[in-house]
């Protein structure tokens, strides 16, 4: 016994083609253009007749256009590089990472520089810094010792970073958004 969906052919699994190739195009009269061909109108059945000699699809390009405008390439192809131009182009996107350093109002001077120094290694490698003073219990008192030790950092950063915003108090957190600076080519 086969698989239900094995061969099977139905709209419903079918993938649906971007563009209407060859049979697929439905207007009496086309726009021919591409390679080794003479760019004009043509019927329908003239246009599939020349697709069929050359070994190639006639590939609607431009349905709206009047008459519509096909072109004569192989159409598998065609959809191959179109694929392989739209996976580089994800792969050149730039994608922005979030590192978050938290503190305490009453960070020690080495705790301060060991969480700085990574924060830096994460500014060089492109990735943006959030860092954060929580505040616990009565320590919320210390507003200003939280604002200076993100300042602090923000000045120890300035050659790697760019502050985005000045500190920002949000319940019992106060943060602040450092960006990498663009490396110089």
């Amino acid at each position: 016994m086969q698989s239900r969906n094995k061969g099977y052919r139905g709209n419903r699994f079918r993938k649906q083609n971007p563009n209407r190739i060859n049979e697929e195009i439905r207007t009496p009269k086309v726009r021919l253009v591409g390679e080794n061909v003479e760019v004009g109108v043509y019927n329908l059945d003239e246009a599939l007749r020349i697709s069929k000699d050359q070994e190639l699809d006639l590939v609607e390009i431009s349905p709206n256009a009047e008459p519509p405008v096909c072109k004569i390439i192989d159409y598998k192809k065609f959809l191959y590089e179109k694929k392989k131009k739209e996976k580089e182009i994800k792969a050149k996107a730039v994608k922005t990472v979030l590192k978050e350093i938290r503190f305490t109002p009453n960070t020690d001077d080495h705790d301060f520089e060991f969480k700085a120094k990574h924060a830096e290694k994460f500014l060089q490698d492109g990735a943006k810094v959030k860092a954060m003073v929580q505040f616990r219990g009565r320590n919320i008192a210390f507003k200003d010792r939280g604002e200076l030790i993100l300042l602090k950092l923000a000045k120890r950063l300035e050659d790697v970073g760019a502050l985005e915003q000045m500190p920002k108090l949000e319940g019992r957190r106060m943060f602040v958004l450092i960006n990498p600076k663009a490396k110089k080519k």
